[in-house]
């Protein structure tokens, strides 16, 4: 189980990365072969999968995100530490959102799964 202490440093970290819309900082805490899924992958990139492979193509979108939402904020509701995972709660333009971080040892983010309050 990961411990609660680096469960709270890893959203502090994530959130002020994302409300300083700094994408270099954001992608740090992803392994380069990272896979992202998101229902909002299907909407901004237009992937019918949702899911994209890899720190450069989600790097990519993300960068789209960030000029098309320049105002984005994240407000942290709730953080919760899992085995070998973090499940974070947060609200933001869109309304409430849970991200689901996958961590390998070295404590870098393998794996994420978004979900969206419909």
């Amino acid at each position: 189980m990961l411990e609660k202490a680096f469960a709270e440093r890893f959203v502090q970290g994530w959130i002020a990365a994302w409300n300083a819309h700094d994408l270099d900082r954001i992608l740090s805490h992803y392994t380069d072969d990272f896979e992202m899924t998101s229902p909002l992958i299907v909407e901004m990139a237009g992937e019918p999968s949702g899911r994209l492979q890899g720190k450069s193509a989600v790097g990519t979108y993300w960068a789209h995100a960030l000029t098309a939402h320049p105002g984005l904020r994240f407000e942290h509701l709730a953080t919760f530490a899992g085995m070998g995972s973090v499940a974070l709660q947060f609200r933001w333009e869109g309304g409430v959102a849970t991200e689901v971080f996958f961590f390998t040892p070295e404590r870098k983010v393998h794996r994420a799964f978004a979900h969206h309050a419909t």
